[in-house]
């Protein structure tokens, strides 16, 4: 009597049948999908670009610039290729493009843009990154939701491609660094400022969102944000670490309409937010598919000692809980946005932990669709915040500045290898996301 395989090679043909379409469990990854298609989970890179002002106005810091990618853009985006990756989290300078308004130049734009379309990377478009055009002053500017959306706009006109899109990079982190903190733009250190910096960063994501959503209806908007937490070692916690965990929640409050903790709302109307503004943002979420995308680093979550020094909590909560917080407040597809480590000799390890808490909560049940290592580069002067211009590296990328591959740029390659086939959600090979709207044939 012929096995079964036999009957399978001769209906089906007399090639091997290991590996191929007709073989079986070798044809599959455990998940039921076949290991010759490829998946749609978004593993992805980014390429630091952050371009906030200092030192009073007086010095721009640019990354694109520090690390020569202006000059080096077709190689940097080659790279991206070499990784196996095809998404890529790229940012258009926003305060070398808008001149004035109406007024734009897009020469270095439309070069890198043709490059990445070329190379068919599908790029995840940052329009806004810390900092905005000398004419527009800084974040207290009530004006710049109005010309953010100006910019938006012709960014979706001149690049109908794209369909991915992170408005503002890190709303929280921005306002924060910017009038809280007094690092960057305008450099306060005062809660009105710091709300004055949110509502106006925050409204200008949102209008920015409408004015692409009506040259791409269907555009997808990654809203990356830094997943944080302060471990006060105190046995009472103070009012000021309490409130300022839950802040930690406001720009995505306020971007998706979510009801606002009481005593985070008293904070706001306290410092500014008025009763029209509250009820402006309480209206609904932007138009499009909202990604809530979280950035963690170790150095996000801090342990602040009695005597009122931090260390770094490094994963004591972890991307898993941090992000499970995150999850259950707003329930929004998830992608791990950004991570790295400034110690080159750990950057391995950090690497396959933040993947093992990838997969740990996708399979408990929270839609993760991409994963990125954030930078392909090496950076400078984050370990102080860009907060003065030093020019120190910081070594955390998948290549040095010479362009040289990191070890944990190869552990990145082998991670896609091995798990490149996964589909954003269990079984999402049964649907094909075309981008395009269905249409229906009646018959006549």
């Amino acid at each position: 009597m012929k096995s079964f395989l036999s009957h399978i090679k001769q209906h089906f043909g007399h090639g091997s049948y290991e590996g191929d379409e007709y073989g079986g469990a070798a044809g599959h990854d455990g998940s039921g999908l076949p290991t010759n298609l490829p998946g749609n989970f978004m593993f992805a890179t980014g390429i630091e670009c952050s371009y906030p002002t200092i030192a009073n106005g007086t010095i721009r810091r640019d990354l694109l610039a520090e690390t020569d990618h202006y000059n080096r853009y077709q190689e940097d985006l080659a790279l991206v290729r070499e990784l196996g990756l095809k998404v890529l989290r790229y940012n258009l300078p926003y305060y070398l493009i808008h001149k004035a308004p109406g007024q734009f130049d897009w020469e270095f734009a439309d070069k890198a843009m043709a490059e990445i379309r070329r190379l068919g990377i599908t790029p995840i478009l940052d329009l806004m990154h810390f900092g905005v055009p000398d004419w527009v002053g800084n974040f207290q500017n009530p004006e710049l939701p109005v010309h953010f959306a100006e910019y938006c706009g012709a960014v979706a006109r001149r690049y109908p491609w794209v369909r991915f899109y992170t408005p503002v990079n890190e709303i929280y982190v921005t306002a924060r660094a910017s009038a809280k903190d007094g690092i960057w733009n305008e450099q306060l250190k005062d809660d009105r400022a710091f709300i004055t910096a949110m509502k106006h960063i925050t409204a200008a994501s949102i209008m920015g969102n409408q004015q692409i959503a009506k040259h791409r209806p269907d555009c997808v908007i990654v809203q990356s944000e830094s997943a944080e937490y302060i471990h006060e070692m105190r046995a009472v916690q103070s009012p000021e670490i309490r409130l300022q965990n839950k802040l930690r929640f406001l720009s995505l409050d306020l971007l998706y309409a979510h009801t606002i903790d009481s005593e985070v709302l008293l904070y706001c109307l306290d410092n500014g937010l008025t009763r029209d503004e509250l009820e402006w943002f309480m209206a609904g979420e932007p138009p499009g598919y909202q990604i809530m995308g979280n950035d963690y680093y170790g150095r996000n979550e801090r342990i602040i000692k009695p005597d009122g020094n931090w260390c770094a909590a490094e994963d004591v909560l972890g991307w898993y809980t941090m992000t499970k917080q995150y999850y259950e407040r707003y329930r929004k597809p998830v992608m791990h946005t950004e991570t790295n480590t400034f110690n080159a000799k750990d950057a391995e390890c950090w690497l396959w932990k933040q993947w093992v808490n990838v997969q740990r909560i996708r399979q408990d049940g929270v839609p993760v669709v991409g994963f990125t290592w954030y930078s392909l580069l090496d950076q400078l002067d984050w370990d102080i915040s860009l907060a003065e211009k030093r020019l120190s590296v910081n070594p955390c990328g998948l290549y040095d500045l010479d362009r040289k591959i990191r070890p944990v740029g190869e552990s990145y390659k082998m991670m896609i290898r091995e798990f490149g086939q996964i589909t954003m959600v269990p079984h999402g090979e049964m649907f094909e996301l075309t981008g395009r709207p269905a249409t229906l044939k009646v018959e006549k």
